[in-house]
């Protein structure tokens, strides 16, 4: 690991760590308690995946939806009109609007082989955005001056990555440059999330052979067809699944390259100083 004990992460002069694991568990408030303290850089990988490497899809995307508007139309062809995403840290509606859900149009959805191509694609966004972590480790201390760093991951980093392979590209590259913490949440902390998730679908990024197994299994258990499929009741049902899948993928990143800090603990921090409490109370 890039820090070797409690005493080398106090001691060092450029902190530089990331946080992964389920939405919902803390890692964007850590990331922003950080920030607004003024020393640390805050990455968020989602916002990178939906401006430099999906923003043109999301934009499309609306055009493509304004284009069925005749006024809309003919103003977006004669460049009177300017359409793009205001994507932020804080609202990555963008983003989750183009990936999606599957299903019935008439509600919504997306043919699968649709749906499946925009998931390539974010998949892809996001092991690119991963391997700019260096680039912006560099641009942030060289460009703004800050030599502390914090990686906000997407919840979905566990499905574009190897833990078990120690040449993982990804992991690779990120082991040489930051501290991988996975805030590991409770089964109470996953009840919610998924009561959260009923409450509120949203779409999400998903391993291909996960969701493939998923919609063929959710087909065989509705009998309903493609185009029929209700998409907020497939999202649902495979929420908790994928949650189920996600769990050991993570242990094994915190296992094999970094260190695991509970969601009950993350909820106490209220400073950088905790935080830095925290990881050195869990490194050697």
């Amino acid at each position: 690991m890039l820090y070797k004990s409690a005493n080398d992460w106090r001691n060092a002069p450029e902190k530089r760590i990331m946080l992964f694991g389920m939405s919902g568990l803390g890692k964007t408030h850590i990331s922003n308690l950080l920030r607004d303290g003024g020393g640390w850089f805050h990455y968020s990988v989602d916002y990178r995946i939906g401006t430099r490497y999906m923003g043109e899809h999301i934009a499309d995307n609306f055009k493509r939806e304004a284009m069925k508007v005749p006024l809309l139309a003919e103003l977006l062809k004669s460049d009177s009109v300017y359409i793009q995403s205001n994507i932020t840290f804080d609202n990555l509606a963008p983003l989750s609007t183009y990936l999606g859900k599957p299903g019935d149009p008439a509600k919504g959805g997306l043919p699968f082989a649709e749906y499946m191509r925009r998931q390539d694609l974010h998949r892809a966004a996001e092991a690119a955005a991963m391997l700019d972590t260096a680039h912006f480790i560099e641009r942030a201390q060289n460009l703004y001056g800050y030599d502390n760093f914090v990686c906000d991951t997407s919840g979905s980093i566990c499905e574009i990555v190897n833990p078990e392979d120690k040449n993982d590209p990804v992991l690779s590259a990120l082991a040489e440059n930051v501290l991988m913490i996975w805030i590991e949440g409770s089964e109470a902390h996953t009840t919610e999330l998924v009561r959260r998730f009923d409450r509120a679908p949203k779409p999400m990024c998903y391993n291909a052979d996960f969701l493939a197994d998923a919609w063929a299994s959710y087909a065989q258990e509705t009998g309903q067809p493609e185009d029929k499929v209700d998409p907020d009741a497939f999202v649902r049902w495979t929420y908790a699944r994928a949650l189920a899948h996600r769990q050991p993928r993570y242990r094994a990143m915190a296992e094999n390259w970094g260190l695991t800090v509970k969601a009950d603990d993350i909820a106490r921090v209220q400073s950088e100083a905790d935080m830095i409490d925290l990881i050195a109370t869990t490194l050697p």
